[in-house]
């Protein structure tokens, strides 16, 4: 039982208080609203000025379950109010709540709860920030990674992220006993007290819980006028309150021995707290970044070269720049630390590296901080660069404004040759249709920049609606050889206060605004205001705004929202799917519609494609509908009806199919009708276990199996390609015998064709030309699968050294990268024209019709690329990993594997040495692989699909 016979508290919530007699009442109302009834509160009020210690003495009165006391002089911080109720708590565990914030109503009882069951000193559950001020009720979660689950650790060390980032004091409960006995207290007079706290109470517990619970509502008001003392960041002092809490939390660690914890927390602080500063620093002056700089690198130059491992490239460079207070690169860094996919550096190319800047390369160390090759840059064109723009001059005139500014050119992206143009647009922040673009009379190559200058005639031409879209932002649009690409106008500290004046006339008249005033975003861009000059412009535009708010207006305004939502509902995806099942009982279907996905639409290739392109070649009547991902349709057939997945004509068109052929998965919500038939020609064989064999599928609750069960029985016919897929898939899925069709894989069939031919594929051979890859070289493919890692996705790492493996074969043969569709790799230029990224290409077949060789780990193309007959060498240097830790696989590799499987890089290196040896080796093995696990793929799946469905159709309505 949680409840108590005697009159001690389970709990003492202690609620501290300073000048916020407004919202104190609430958070206490949260504390004597909890499940937990024996549970009390006590207000610490710190010395306040506005009242609120004659509420907190109100709410004491008005229960029996708070009590109030009061600091004798502000303290200046939240630590010594926290320790005063802390001394006068009565109850086995105590909780801190700031005045304002809330408690989940449940809190106190599941941490309670919690507490009991293990044991444990400290409990510590989810935090939710609460953004009052967002007009769209944004929520968000704190560090939920750490809260998925309820679980017990007997040292922070069993989980040091605990101690890096959830460093609130708030969310968590305490054993009263825990706290006195350790002398655990919050510092005082220091801000960031709850770093301190934190590290040391978990440091001391002999065992901590962590539960999945929501127990803490963090209210934060980004857009308040006082702003909170963590977002005080312009103060010098603050940073260097954080700094000094830092040195103590380190020295903690030092005596408790903690070297590793301490590695954590310094990465942590140059990804985290050092980053909150370098945010605001473009804005801030000289006098003020020179004590910041020389702070940091106090503190900094003591981290050892390992804090700097596991960053990402910008985060570690920013850090690095500052220690050698190189401004001139480290404030493009911060550009792109606060706009992360934007190139602010023209970067430099050394040794076949890309570096952020030619500075500093001569030191070792610096030469790896600087590294940015990993980022990719160098591998995109223009057109996919968000490149800097920034303002160089700013002067506001009578008729308008004159700017100029300078866009980075990494790597030269940007041709000395090219053909250049420009023009400026202002857009509206929130959606308008107005847009106004005005040319750009001079731009220009100068130096390691395209530079750029242009006359902005806003008071004859910028005619906004006015109020309702009183904030414009500014692009520049770039145009390279008629490619074109954006930017955004980067102002930092340059001068705009001072630049004049820009009238204007909104379309509602001067009354709402008459003038445009220049700031700097919240990322640093130039936008623009619409205001008022002089005291009676301003009550003539707050008298329009009162009436703004007027019943007439309000109900206007109440209106239009209800259009809005309406419309927002109509897009939404429960709607959609509604709409779609009417559709199907609705409307009669489409003889001889076939609607083609492949890969969920991100391309066109694999099966699907190759039973369209039978059907394009048979010339038989049919109407197609190919669906594709993303915005725009890339490398699909011109003679097809294209719909964008999940969009209006997408449902309609699956709604009234005959045919619906992919090689994934349609959407799993949408019904099928029995009219419609479903022919799922997979994307594989498979190694690893798939569907209900996997072991997230055999734990999912009745329901969730059910729903995915009803998704799966939408496939009239599944294609296989062999009888391993029969023993495999087919269970897995649940799928009949009936509802097999043995036909193999339609996109194999020219890999059979290539295989019979014995001659040089001519497809394989238009791909060469087009990559620039020698026909005197072997061509060997790496094709890895993906990695996963708490339910998500790794990123891609090379297993090998790229660049030694160009320096030992480059020379003598090709390599070719395909990574997994859900990866990416990213080439360093050392390995141009040896090393092939081949990861754009939409279909794979022509790769492997290609390559000469395959090295793969434990992907299903194994099974494909089998069929040409061609050597295979498997890299599995994680197999024990992956086949215990993962799903588990259907066979063992080692004893199956058509070709040698190697665990190193220099087994893998020495085994490519010799490929025609490779290739005699293993042809009796790779015989037997295919009859094993290819038996059906004969080279004619196509034709046999249409054959079957389609051979003998009428003209397509």
């Amino acid at each position: 039982m949680l409840q108590r016979p005697d009159t001690t508290p389970d709990i003492s919530v202690v609620v501290i208080v300073y000048n916020d007699a407004a919202r104190l009442p609430t958070a206490v109302q949260s504390v004597l609203e909890q499940t937990l009834r024996n549970v009390e509160v006590v207000i610490a009020d710190d010395c306040s000025t506005d009242g609120s210690y004659e509420v907190a003495r109100q709410l004491a009165a008005r229960s029996d379950r708070v009590r109030a006391i009061r600091l004798p002089e502000n303290s200046g911080g939240c630590g010594e109010p926290r320790n005063q109720g802390v001394a006068v708590a009565r109850g086995r565990y105590v909780m801190f709540l700031d005045s304002d914030d809330t408690l989940e109503p449940n809190a106190c009882r599941n941490l309670l709860e919690a507490a009991e069951n293990t044991g444990a000193d400290l409990v510590s559950g989810l935090c939710l920030r609460v953004h009052t001020d967002s007009r769209h009720g944004k929520k968000a979660p704190w560090y939920p990674w750490l809260y998925r689950e309820t679980r017990t650790f007997g040292s922070v060390a069993e989980i040091p992220d605990l101690m890096v980032f959830d460093t609130l004091s708030t969310n968590k409960c305490y054993r009263r006993e825990f706290l006195l006995e350790g002398g655990l207290a919050f510092p005082k007079g220091i801000h960031y007290e709850d770093l301190l706290f934190s590290a040391r109470a978990y440091l001391a517990a002999s065992r901590i819980t962590l539960i999945p619970n929501t127990v803490y509502h963090w209210n934060v008001a980004e857009k308040a006028a006082a702003k909170s003392i963590s977002n005080r960041r312009h103060e010098i002092n603050n940073f260097a309150d954080r700094v000094e809490i830092h040195r103590r939390i380190d020295r903690v660690l030092e005596e408790r021995g903690r070297p590793e914890l301490k590695l954590h927390k310094d990465r942590k602080f140059l990804k985290h707290d050092l980053v909150l500063y370098l945010r605001d620093l473009p804005f801030l002056d000289d006098d003020y970044r020179r004590r910041f700089a020389s702070l940091a690198r106090d503190y900094l130059r003591d981290f050892p070269p390992e804090a700097y491992e596991g960053l990402s490239p910008v985060h570690r460079l920013c850090a690095f720049l500052l220690l050698r207070e190189d401004w001139k690169n480290l404030t493009p860094a911060i550009d792109t630390l606060i706009n992360p996919r934007k190139v602010s550096s023209p970067l430099t190319e050394r040794d076949g590296r890309v570096y952020w800047c030619a500075e500093h390369l001569d030191d070792p160390l610096a030469r790896r901080i600087l590294d940015v090759t990993d980022l990719g840059h160098h591998a995109r064109p223009v057109e996919r660069l968000w490149l800097r723009n920034q303002v160089t001059s700013y002067a506001e005139k009578p008729g308008g404004i004159r700017i100029s500014g300078a866009v980075v050119n990494p790597l030269g992206v940007i041709p000395p040759d090219a053909e250049l143009k420009a023009e400026l647009e202002f857009r509206a922040r929130r959606r308008s249709p107005q847009t106004f673009r005005f040319p750009v009379r001079r731009v220009r190559h100068e130096g390691d920049s395209v530079v750029w200058e242009a006359v902005v005639p806003l008071a004859a031409r910028f005619r906004p609606l006015g109020i309702v879209d009183e904030v414009w932002d500014v692009r520049l649009y770039l145009s390279v050889d008629g490619v074109r690409t954006g930017s955004r106008l980067t102002v930092g500290r340059t001068a705009l206060e001072d630049a004049g004046v820009v009238r204007v006339r909104p379309r509602l008249g001067r009354m709402t605004a008459d003038r445009l005033v220049p700031h700097a975003s919240a990322k640093g861009h130039l936008a623009f205001r619409l205001a008022q000059h002089g005291a009676l412009a301003r009550r003539t535009s707050a008298l329009v705004r009162r009436n703004l708010h007027s019943p007439p207006a309000a109900l206007a305004k109440k209106t239009a929202r209800k259009v809005l939502a309406v419309r927002k509902d109509l897009h939404s995806g429960p709607r959609k799917i509604a709409a779609y099942h009417r559709m199907i009982r609705l409307l009669p279907v489409r003889k001889g519609t076939v609607v083609f996905e492949s890969h969920l639409g991100k391309q066109y290739g694999d099966s699907p494609r190759a039973v369209y392109e039978e059907l394009r070649r048979r010339d038989l009547p049919f109407h197609a509908i190919w669906s594709y991902a993303g915005e725009r349709p890339t490398g699909f057939p011109e003679d097809a009806e294209l719909v964008r997945r999940w969009s209006w004509p997408y449902l309609r068109a699956l709604a009234q199919a005959e045919f619906w052929i992919d090689n994934q998965g349609f959407p799993l919500k949408l019904g099928k009708r029995p009219e419609t038939t479903y022919i799922q020609t997979w994307h594989g064989s498979a190694l690893k276990r798939m569907g209900f064999d996997e072991p997230k599928y055999r734990v999912m609750p009745e329901h969730e199996q059910r729903a995915y069960q009803e998704a799966i029985d939408r496939f009239d016919y599944f294609v296989v390609r062999g009888r391993h897929d029969e023993r495999t898939l087919a269970p897995a899925y649940r799928i009949s015998e009936d509802r097999l069709l043995r036909t193999g894989y339609p996109r194999n069939d020219a890999l059979v064709r290539a295989k019979d031919a014995g001659a040089p594929d001519p497809v394989a051979r238009e791909l060469a030309e087009r990559l620039g890859i020698r026909p005197d070289r072997p061509v060997v493919l790496y094709a890895p699968t993906f990695r996963e890692r708490n339910g998500k996705v790794r990123t891609f790492e090379f297993p090998f050294d790229v660049d030694e493996f160009a320096d030992r074969f480059g020379d003598r043969l090709t390599l070719l990268v395909r990574t997994h569709y859900l990866n990416h790799v990213t080439l360093p230029p050392s390995v141009a024209g040896r090393v092939v990224d081949v990861g754009g290409e939409p279909d794979i077949t022509p790769v492997l019709l290609l390559a000469d060789a395959l090295v793969t780990d434990y992907s299903s193309v194994m099974f494909d690329y089998a069929l040409l007959r061609r050597p295979m060498v498997f890299f599995t240097y994680d197999w024990e990993e992956y086949a215990g830790s993962s799903r588990g696989t259907y066979f063992d590799l080692a004893e199956e594997a058509p070709g040698p499987v190697v665990h190193t890089a220099e087994d893998l290196f020495d085994v490519l040495e010799d490929l025609d040896r490779l290739a005699r080796d293993q042809e009796a093995r790779l015989k037997e692989f295919v009859a094993r696990y290819g038996e059906y793929d004969r080279g004619d799946a196509a034709a046999r699909i249409v054959d079957r469905f389609f051979g003998t159709r009428g003209d397509a309505r």
